[in-house]
């Protein structure tokens, strides 16, 4: 027997604008006041991620609170050393501006999560993936996109550390062999509020148009 069908919700001109300003005031959070998140806001925000698309409603995502000073410490150091390594790839002004670059919030934010990707998850029986099996790893993007929406509609920064050695932040947190880390977040209340990246103010590089990225076929 059919489910009931139900009307969807209609959004109207105000909310439209609202989650276009949300969208635009998204960025990357890199300096965090040190003051602590509500656990209920904690688990509001990973709830909320879990309910973003995944293919095949394999739901990949697994999120891992970072809460103990050692292992958050061994995630510092890595971050440390691949920096390093991600210097030496510059020369000149250029890398002058990259060792001048705020690049991760790991000194203060309250919150760290480790978000990885199940790959060999039972969940969906493979449905969708047999042809693209990275698609497991999309989807965890999708949820951390869709916590990170949910957390700038709540004041809450969060920014995304790249700059890591993934083995040994899958090491330090003892995950799963089969886990793939796809992202490390920091979470908290920003110290201050911009529009535009912090990327663009520093002078890294400025935002190209929409139009760039689309071709016709």
């Amino acid at each position: 027997m059919e489910a009931d069908a139900t009307d969807p919700p209609v959004f109207g001109p105000e909310f439209i604008a609202a989650f276009r300003d949300l969208v635009l005031w998204r960025r990357d959070v890199r300096r965090f006041r040190t003051d602590p998140l509500p656990e209920a806001l904690i688990a509001r925000l990973i709830g909320l991620a879990c309910h973003a698309p995944s293919v095949g409603n394999a739901q990949p995502w697994r999120f891992v609170l970072v809460e103990d000073p050692a292992r958050r410490a061994a995630v510092r150091a890595s971050f440390h050393r691949a920096n390093r390594s991600a210097l030496e790839g510059y020369d000149g002004e250029a890398r002058a501006l990259y060792a001048g670059l705020k690049l991760e919030g790991l000194d203060a934010a309250p919150v760290q999560l480790a978000v990885f990707a199940d790959e060999t998850t039972e969940r969906g029986a493979g449905l969708g993936r047999q042809t693209m099996p990275e698609t497991l790893r999309y989807s965890v993007v999708g949820a951390v996109h869709t916590l990170w929406l949910a957390a700038r509609a709540e004041g809450v920064g969060v920014g995304w550390v790249s700059i890591l050695e993934p083995e040994v932040v899958t090491r330090v947190l003892e995950a799963p062999a089969d886990w793939t880390l796809v992202a490390y977040l920091c979470l908290g209340w920003p110290v201050e509020e911009h529009l535009d990246p912090e990327l663009e103010r520093a002078g890294w590089q400025a935002r190209a148009r929409a139009a760039d990225f689309i071709l016709r076929r």
